[in-house]
């Protein structure tokens, strides 16, 4: 008799944990189920800001240049955090903290993707408690390379580590209110200390060493984690370049148990030609690294500004896109002279509905069907 209890107790326990395994797959982990899921059925199409303000327009209830061009929301929207370390009430583009944060619920409860950035101010030269919002290039902001021991300073022992460590957590305090009605995490493509690879930010390739980097980005993600955020899919992108081999995209790389999504920004600065050439090489690259190391592979950033050239979206960057099994694209904001994503008064316009008919590329209406 005992040995028929024993037996129905572990086949009792087995399907337990069974079920417990489905249950305690994190959101981070659904997150990136879903994006290679959907990267069977193509690539998604991505803007920075887009439900805050357009070339025309500003905090208009469910507006959106994209939406306003093609009839459907991006299925990718982008948020930027730069400011909330300095407790900022609006972000480096100012847009408010608050207002963020509905639109992010906003675009989950909808079914679309949420990814994140973080552009803090530099730690070294920035005033504790002086708000930044609207000015991107000053003294102090991300983009301040006048010191090279940055990343240092901020570092265990560094003469900035306490006061980083309170810009981290109001990282968290903010990332703790993403949540649904009923409380749910809202799960997040979270892409800090990206275009490493360049030397235009604090934490870039000529300001601090690669174990520095790595410890940086440690430092930050055993922060959050510990913090209970197992809803963020980690995101690793350097910027585009010429040398951006497997072995250059490797020598900051924190580890692929650090790392979900892997990515390139990549925008078109000069010709076509060069553009086309580059991008075509960094793809190739970057979804082989993506395959080897079992990783979601993205264009996390790209564009041309103001679309000189209107045939662009079908003429130069799909034609590449098309190639490569990547899980999206993230063209940046529309803002008043400058702008990477279409509008309804460009003529770019018609292009880019071009594209959105593409049976490949992926709005809202398409991720929320297949």
């Amino acid at each position: 008799m005992k040995k028929y209890i024993y037996i129905i107790g572990v086949a009792i326990m087995m399907a337990a944990c069974g079920q417990k395994t489905v249950v305690e797959k994190t959101q981070s982990e659904q997150l990136k189920e879903r994006l290679q899921a959907l990267q069977q059925k193509g690539y998604m199409f991505g803007h920075q800001d887009d439900p805050f303000y357009g070339l025309t327009w500003e905090y208009q209830a469910d507006s959106s240049d994209v939406k306003n061009v093609c009839g459907d929301w991006p299925a990718v929207m982008g948020f930027e955090l730069g400011g909330i370390e300095m407790a900022d009430a609006k972000n480096l583009d100012s847009v408010p903290f608050t207002k963020m944060r509905e639109e992010i619920i906003k675009h989950h409860e909808r079914g679309g993707i949420v990814t994140i950035s973080w552009h803090p101010r530099n730690p070294l030269t920035t005033i504790e408690g002086g708000g930044n919002a609207g000015q991107k290039f000053p003294e102090g902001t991300a983009w301040d390379v006048t010191d090279s021991t940055v990343v240092k300073n901020i570092l265990e022992g560094g003469t900035k580590y306490e006061l980083f460590q309170t810009w981290m957590q109001r990282v968290s305090d903010f990332l703790a209110q993403l949540k649904t009605a009923d409380g749910q995490k809202i799960p997040v493509i979270f892409r800090p200390w990206h275009e490493n690879t360049g030397s235009w930010f604090w934490w870039g390739e000529k300001l601090c060493t690669a174990e520095e980097y790595k410890a940086l980005w440690n430092m930050l993600q055993d922060k959050l984690n510990a913090d209970g955020f197992d809803n963020l899919l980690w995101a690793y992108s350097p910027g585009m370049a010429l040398d951006l081999t497997t072995e250059k995209y490797l020598e900051r790389y924190p580890g692929d148990d650090r790392i979900g999504l892997v990515g390139i920004d990549g925008y078109q600065w000069g010709t076509k030609e060069d553009f086309v050439s580059q991008l075509d090489q960094n793809l190739t690259m970057l979804c082989q690294f993506a395959k080897d190391h079992g990783k979601v592979a993205a264009l996390t950033e790209c564009g041309l500004q103001n679309l000189t050239d209107p045939t662009w979206w079908t003429s130069t960057l799909t034609p590449v896109l098309d190639k490569y099994p990547i899980s999206y694209f993230l063209v940046w904001r529309n803002y008043k002279k400058e702008w990477f994503g279409p509008a309804p008064s460009q003529p770019d316009a018609a292009y880019f509905k071009q594209l959105y008919e593409k049976d490949n590329t992926l709005f809202l209406e398409d991720i929320i069907t297949k």
